[in-house]
């Protein structure tokens, strides 16, 4: 898991709040392992909007699921199944799910369509136009001078 793709594009505070999550764990409580963003905040000394992204990043890659919405009235967490472990259900012990297994990086575009030798990237010398001064290098022509040019 740890050399998947999930796994090493997740942020170091989703992954304390991962690992957080996993010591709530005790073998029969999958599905219902609580921990608020609040309690998470203070727990991890993180800001609350740093956990509230972690919490995304975690369902996103598919490690955390949100089994059921908290209440802030009647002071309920949200309950959370890790998708690594296994789930306990009437009928026996479910499988974990390992979503993460699923999830791949958007993929990037590299490079260009066009042939490079086509157009020039950084132009040698400022365009030219039928009117006006002569053209000059875009880069300064560096001189190498030992001392000052004036006295001081």
């Amino acid at each position: 898991m740890i050399k998947s793709p999930a796994w090493r594009a997740l942020p170091g505070p989703a992954v304390k709040l991962w690992l957080e999550l996993h010591t709530r764990y005790h073998g029969g409580n999958n599905g219902k392992v609580f921990l608020s963003m609040n309690e998470a905040a203070e727990t991890l000394g993180l800001g609350k909007a740093t956990i509230q992204r972690a919490f995304e990043d975690l369902q996103e890659k598919g490690f955390l699921v949100l089994e059921q919405e908290g209440n802030w009235y009647h002071r309920r967490a949200h309950e959370w199944r890790l998708t690594t472990k296994p789930t306990q259900a009437r009928s026996g012990k479910k499988a974990a799910t390992n979503d993460w297994r699923f999830w791949q990086p958007e993929k990037t575009k590299r490079g260009s369509k066009t042939d490079p030798s086509a157009s020039s990237v950084v132009p040698f010398e400022n365009p030219k136009t039928s009117h006006g001064s002569k053209p000059e290098p875009v880069r300064p022509i560096s001189r190498r001078s030992i001392g000052s040019e004036t006295e001081h």
